[in-house]
């Protein structure tokens, strides 16, 4: 009986990972397919199309004036730039201003983060909207391009669009750094590239995201959240405005090199991507079925998988206990979805790591993963005992050029 009850349990868990393991494996197989350039004829030239781009900024002085910079080099116009110095207690507002471009000022230390300074922007340009808004962090670099091709996508299908959002890596990263620069590119280019060439939308992942007028008014976006960017692709994906992926628009951030922040950084990201899994994932499939959406059940699939880490220490922890089960009591079954799904997962790694990660992770750094696996076990523990709510900025390095 107790034999049964556990091999049911194991049965269960095992398949479980088996499929979010395949899930991701999928993504990435789907992401290998060429990128097919996209064609409408309905789409407007730039230069036609009246768009702002929004920067919440909050003391960034170091940064600011590099991404202003370079921005205002790639656009016709600096004053589509539109900078909201939030809770600002440094030289933030008065460097961007130096610049040429709009700063506006807001000033409310009882509601602070992302959410609540994007939102004062869009409240300042509603008395004479544009077609487009495009969101930009303070801390990273626009490609030539970029806002142009979103722009023109959000305004040409409707729909949130994300441009591709990655980290850079620098001349002094450690190994764990370049492996956080991988698994980032996991999540943030093949993934959602993967889910593209389906057909389906993809998460909107903070930076570089593009909203026609009327969409990003449908929903609120004032909020505290530490994923506000997650959120919000959920919220709009709700509302009926899934977000599409643009993988031919590139904007680049850095990870930061100070270990406590680093550490902060990749505590705010995974804690609030778990908090949201657990959020959404039942209104998601709550909504697929009464609205009958394969997009929004397909969203729900896409956000069970969890960080990549903590996919490989449930994998890891699993099947190490099975095999010892299967062993001590001869119940091989899960043991051997377990296994099936090693390989899914490790494919899919692999494959990932072959067409996009080559470049930035040599194959020699991957000997390093095991440590990068055990320096997060800690993050995700304190998720469960501690997890960390509100919203926190990450400390810059230097000045980004």
């Amino acid at each position: 009986m107790i034999i049964g009850f556990l091999n049911s349990v194991l049965l269960v868990i095992a398949g479980g990972l088996f499929i979010l393991c395949g899930i991701l494996f999928t993504e990435s197989m789907t992401a290998l397919l060429p990128i097919v350039p996209a064609k409408n004829k309905q789409w407007k030239e730039a230069k036609d199309i009246n768009f702002k781009v929004l920067i919440p900024a909050h003391d960034e002085e170091l940064v600011i004036r590099s991404t202003l910079e370079d921005l205002k080099a790639k656009l016709n116009n600096s004053q589509d730039i539109v900078v909201v110095a939030d809770n600002c207690t440094d030289a933030t507002a008065d460097i961007a201003r130096s610049t040429g471009v709009k700063v506006i000022e807001r000033e409310n230390t009882n509601l602070r983060g992302k959410g609540y300074a994007l939102d004062y922007g869009l409240n300042y340009l509603k008395s004479q909207p544009p077609d487009v808004v495009v969101f930009v962090d303070a801390d990273c670099l626009v490609a030539k391009g970029a806002v142009e091709r979103v722009t023109q996508k959000a305004l040409a299908t409707g729909k949130p669009v994300q441009a591709t959002y990655l980290m850079a890596k620098s001349d002094n990263s450690s190994p764990k750094a370049l492996i956080s620069t991988f698994a980032f590119k996991v999540k943030n280019l093949v993934r959602p590239y993967g889910l593209s060439q389906l057909g389906q939308p993809c998460l909107l992942t903070g930076t570089g995201m593009a909203f026609p007028w009327e969409v990003i008014n449908s929903v609120d976006i004032a909020s505290g959240d530490i994923v506000e960017d997650m959120k919000l692709g959920f919220d709009l994906s709700l509302a009926g405005y899934p977000a599409v992926f643009c993988p031919q628009s590139n904007v680049t951030g850095y990870l930061p090199q100070e270990v406590q922040a680093a550490r902060g950084q990749r505590t705010r990201w995974e804690h609030g991507h778990l908090q949201t899994l657990l959020t959404y994932i039942p209104l998601l499939l709550k909504e697929a079925v009464k609205q009958r959406r394969l997009d929004l059940l397909i969203s729900a699939l896409d956000l069970c998988v969890p960080p990549l880490s903590l996919l490989v220490i449930a994998w890891l922890g699993m099947t190490s206990f099975s095999l010892i089960t299967s062993l001590l009591l001869g119940i091989w079954l899960p043991t051997t979805i377990l296994v099936l799904a090693g390989s899914l997962l490790f494919l899919a790694i692999i494959s990932a790591w072959a067409k996009f990660g080559r470049s930035d992770l040599p194959l020699s750094q991957l000997l390093s993963v095991p440590l990068y696996i055990l320096w997060k076990i800690p993050l995700y523990f304190q998720f469960l005992v501690k997890r960390q709510k509100a919203w926190v900025r990450t400390q810059r390095d230097s000045v980004n050029t």
